[in-house]
């Protein structure tokens, strides 16, 4: 099962989609759909398991290997999920345990969108 709950820039669309912010301001649409990746990662529990996903080997990472985050596994599923409707994840099921991976685009995205504008 893959889920992606929010389309998300391709890296070539990446540019005209997330300016840095120092470029110019965002237009309502950019700011609702960055605000909904930032606000799910405002988490401190979600922004972990982003990140033992993100740096995980391969890129991807089974469930099994990065539920030991502090808290119960419900928890840990409910987490994972606000991470997958936000556009952050994606998942895919392998017999029963469930494999996550950071969505290509995003990082590159939330990159250059807090990355300075080059000045001329």
């Amino acid at each position: 099962m893959t889920t992606n709950a929010l389309p998300l820039p391709e890296p070539e669309s990446a540019a005209a989609c997330c300016p840095p912010l120092s470029e110019r301001p965002l237009t309502a649409e950019e700011a609702e759909r960055t605000a909904v990746m930032f606000k799910a990662l405002g988490d401190p529990v979600r922004l972990r398991l982003f990140s033992l996903v993100a740096s995980h080997e391969g890129g991807e990472a089974c469930v099994c290997d990065i539920s030991d985050v502090g808290v119960s596994q419900p928890t840990v599923s409910h987490h994972l999920k606000k991470l997958r409707e936000a556009g952050l994840l994606s998942s895919e099921r392998r017999g029963t345990w469930v494999y996550y991976k950071v969505e290509p685009s995003v990082l590159a995205a939330m990159g250059r969108l807090l990355t300075r504008a080059a000045t001329a």
